[in-house]
């Protein structure tokens, strides 16, 4: 019996070891070696960080020139005091590390095509997409400039410096959690990383692009048909720059090619392509006032960038001071300075442009080898690209990606017959064109903006600024304001990159960029305000170069409507602008929605939603029922005129915006796709609506049965970690706002920093974000300010002197030397 049991408990202590060594996918779920990861030593409960943590420290670096002093106030910001500029960089470089070290990591792995290295082969085909794109390549020759730049190379080398030294003193007891959870180590940073970051947010910003499904909506539909689904001029229009104001004499003149019309409008080849986008609301809202406007006679600026909202967030807070230098504002982890922010005399914020800078072009190889590829009449040589992905738990994986010379650009080229589902792979390749490829040092147009005093500081700053495109706005304290369209942008002709485009020869490759000088801006405008929204810069019919068809149209709006209004305007005013949930396109649809319906088409049950819709503020607020009435019933509403001609349609195909159904009903009742194509009659309005309204109350009666009719409960905001972990996230978040709305926070999506300075004599500035400084779900501070956030609450963002070493707001202090 005794050898039985010695048996039975050898064996069970076997499987034990095996089962808590081994990583295993339950439920399609990767769970970790339980036995590291649950071990008291080394494992997760190393992470759990005491309430009363003390980040006290003295700690010496060689790396160091002087002395570096990081005072922590309350909320864990840091505030950096050092004798040498650099050296601030590489206490930048160690707190990112020190509080967002995973983040870093999976974020540069993200853009690299890395993931599936410690993920698995789920994610080889995103890893393959991403270095397709050549995010590395095009960070390889950004480092190149970053390197030829004395100033921004040594502050790129003191950031790196400070990452690894951070690094270099963990092991496996204090690695972050998420290493423990997925089960690798990191690898120590370098500047090339900090350039994949940056490219990161290119692709993010200036990465997303519709030609495929663009080319196949142009070849399904009559030109007719495509031209009303797909409009190039908005109506409702209220551009960045305003209509009227005088832009620089036309330098360079685009050409249409004169096979245009038969080549490139008229092709009938269409392409299942359905690669990866970013996320098409990747924008914000920025606005500067003039002291003409405000209460304090000073200018304002606010700006709340729009990004997913995750956890850790894309933000990390803080200031830093250094001869020459006090700035404070946002950052990134994972690149030195700070983003958006402002300083002793300026402040300076940022939306993104929205301008089509990524285009595709067929290319013709000789044979199955493509070994040369035809361009003007002749066969040039192929080059490539060898890509060994290595993939957890399965052998390396071998990629040859081709690169393509057009003109004088190389492109990889990102979809071939080597690219694709096995069941469905590509028949046509196809290279890329991205702006973010080329050459450029965005990170000296930060260091500048940190450094600026004056406009004209300013203007020398943000030229630098290539890719991505991003409307800069301006305040100084002695009074000017000013807002820049500012990036590298090609002088397109009509239609151009809006389909994938032939790469045979010169005919359609980019003739030019648009210089400088006739780069949309304004400085010190008349009205008294600047703002942007991610709506297009300048009115079409008053600018000589093409700039796509389809930009959000309303945020814009509202802002400039409420800014023409306001005088006597004070942070608090913007406060309240920042986070309003009143819904422009809802004021404008709301009309069409009800006014052709009547009542007694319906029981008093369906009726009651109807109601529900009349007498609705306007507002996305909690609590509101209208707003989710207005949102299920628009949408019912959309795909009851459109769902019968894009029944036979492809399955990768572009479907038109909201804003083009409504622009099209305000100008005719009568439009066109109102009829349904699939029925003996014809359709009116009032049948739509009808029918969209019918579909609508099933629905709503189903939300409004589980009391769930409310607008934050049916839209269900959340903040997901970045491992998808439901524990470590936050969900149903109490908060209004919507797409159209100032507040555009969506489900998954919206303004994760919001900032408000007012340019006094002693600066005054305002600002949260949604999330906490500590990337570690273990702390207090890993999601502390996302209630704050919610509310609609800020913080006063501290500018601490020297003078404040003992002020009560510090709660830690560490001090670094050599």
């Amino acid at each position: 019996m005794r050898i039985i049991g010695f048996l039975i408990s050898l064996t069970t202590t076997i499987c034990l070891i095996f089962i808590f060594n081994n990583t295993w996918n339950i439920r399609g779920n990767a769970i970790p070696a339980l036995g590291k990861f649950l071990s008291p030593q080394h494992g997760c409960w190393q992470n759990a960080e005491p309430t009363d943590y003390n980040f006290t420290a003295n700690l010496k670096f060689p790396e160091l020139k002087g002395k570096v002093e990081i005072f922590f106030d309350e909320r864990l910001i840091p505030h950096v005091f050092a004798e040498q500029e650099n050296d601030a960089y590489f206490v930048q470089g160690y707190l990112h590390a020190k509080f967002r070290l995973w983040q870093m990591d999976l974020q540069t792995r993200a853009a690299a095509g890395r993931l599936s290295e410690v993920m698995g082969p789920d994610l080889l085909v995103r890893d393959r997409e991403f270095r397709r794109l050549g995010i590395v390549f095009a960070a390889e020759n950004s480092l190149k400039a970053i390197e030829e730049d004395p100033v921004i190379k040594l502050e790129c080398d003191a950031y790196t410096s400070g990452v690894n030294a951070y690094i270099d003193g963990l092991n496996e007891k204090s690695f972050p959690l998420e290493y423990k959870l997925i089960g690798y180590k990191p690898e120590r940073w370098s500047n090339l990383k900090s350039a994949i970051f940056m490219k990161l947010m290119s692709y993010d910003l200036a990465g997303y692009e519709n030609d495929f499904e663009m080319t196949n909506a142009k070849n399904y539909f009559s030109s007719s048909d495509f031209a009303k689904l797909f409009p190039e001029m908005q109506d409702s229009l209220d551009a960045i720059i305003p209509k009227g104001t005088p832009i620089t004499k036309q330098k360079v003149f685009p050409i249409t090619p004169s096979n245009a019309n038969s080549i490139y409008f008229n092709q009938s080849k269409s392409s299942h392509i359905n690669g990866q986008k970013p996320d098409k609301a990747n924008g914000s809202n920025n606005w500067v006032i003039g002291g003409k406007k405000t209460k304090s006679g000073s200018p304002i600026l606010c700006n709340d960038p729009h990004l997913s909202l995750g956890l850790p967030s894309v933000w990390y807070e803080m200031q830093i001071s250094a001869p020459n230098l006090n700035i404070y504002g946002v950052s990134f982890p994972g690149a030195p300075g700070i983003m958006i922010g402002f300083n002793d005399s300026c402040a300076f914020g940022f939306t993104n442009g929205e301008r089509d800078v990524r285009d595709y072009y067929e290319i013709k190889f000789k044979g199955a080898s493509r070994s040369s590829y035809l361009f003007n009449g002749k066969w040039e040589p192929t080059s490539w690209r060898v890509d060994t992905l290595q993939v957890a738990g399965k052998a390396n994986f071998i990629d040859s990606v081709a690169y393509v010379k057009l003109g004088e650009v190389i492109c990889p080229v990102m979809y071939d017959k080597n690219f694709g589902s096995p069941s469905k792979l590509n028949q046509n390749s196809y290279a890329v064109r991205w702006k973010g490829h080329d050459s450029s040092n965005e990170l000296k147009a930060f260091n500048m903006l940190n450094h600026s005093n004056n406009y004209d500081d300013y203007l020398r700053a943000i030229v630098n600024l290539h890719t991505p495109g991003q409307n800069c706005a301006f305040a100084c304290k002695n009074g000017d304001i000013a807002i820049r369209t500012q990036g590298d942008y090609p002088a397109k002709w009509k239609g151009q990159g809006d389909f994938i485009m032939p790469g045979f020869d010169n005919t359609y490759l980019w003739q030019g960029m648009i210089p400088q000088d006739e780069v949309p801006f304004q400085y010190n405008p008349a009205r008294g305000f600047a703002s942007s929204a991610n709506q297009k810069s300048v009115d079409d019919s008053n600018y000589p170069y093409y700039l796509g068809r389809d930009y959000p149209i309303y945020r814009g709006k509202i802002i400039n409507r409420n800014l023409s209004s306001m005088n006597m305007i004070s942070a608090e005013d913007m406060m309240a602008m920042q986070t309003d949930n009143y819904n422009l396109f809802a004021e404008m649809a709301r009309p069409l929605l009800i006014n052709n319906l009547k009542e007694e088409d319906f029981s008093s049950n369906e009726s009651r939603y109807l109601r529900i819709l009349k007498d609705w503020n306007l507002k996305n607020d909690i609590g509101s029922e209208g707003a989710t009435v207005f949102d299920v019933y628009w949408d019912n509403f959309f795909n009851t005129v459109f769902n019968d001609e894009f029944a036979n349609a492809p399955d990768i195909i572009q479907y038109p915006s909201k804003s083009t159904l409504l622009e099209a009903l305000l100008k005719d009742k009568n439009y066109s796709f109102l009829d349904n194509i699939s029925t003996p009659q014809t359709e009116t309005l009032a049948d739509n609506l009808r029918i969209a309204y019918k579909k609508s109350v099933i629905y709503l009666q189903d939300w409004d049965s589980n009391r769930r009719l409310q607008w934050e409960k049916y839209k269900g905001t959340r903040i997901s970690h970045l491992t998808g972990l439901k524990a470590f996230g936050r969900s149903n978040l109490m908060i209004g706002g919507g797409g159209n709305c100032i507040n555009a926070t969506t489900k998954n999506h919206g303004p994760g920093w919001r900032m408000i300075v007012s340019l006094t004599q002693k600066t005054e500035a305002y600002g949260v974000y949604a999330g906490g400084q500590s990337g570690n779900p273990g702390s207090k501070f890993f999601d502390n300010f996302i209630d704050s956030w919610a509310k609609g609450k800020y913080y006063p963002l501290w500018v601490m002197s020297k003078a404040d070493k003992n002020d009560k707001r510090i709660a830690w202090k560490m001090s670094l030397s050599n």
